[in-house]
């Protein structure tokens, strides 16, 4: 009981110090996988489980990628 007390107010302590960062990467995430599904089944031709495999996999990458970047463009900011 108590590490789920202490896992949920971690996660709920990540979430407000972050909100902004996580919504926009939140956003970003679910725009990617409709544009990498519509892509690669219009350009590559595939069929739409694997450009959902692809469209899946790949954007959890790149979000991981957005949220490092973003918190580290926005210490920056306020530095500037």
């Amino acid at each position: 009981m108590e590490l789920t007390k202490g896992i949920f107010n971690t996660a709920s302590n990540v979430y407000k110090n972050n909100k902004g960062s996580i919504l926009r990467t939140i956003v970003y995430t679910i725009g990617h996988f409709i544009i990498a599904i519509t892509v690669l089944m219009l350009v590559a031709d595939v069929s739409f489980a694997i450009a959902l495999t692809d469209a899946v996999v790949e954007p959890i990458a790149n979000s991981v990628w957005y949220f490092i970047l973003d918190k580290w463009w926005a210490s920056r900011s306020k530095n500037s």
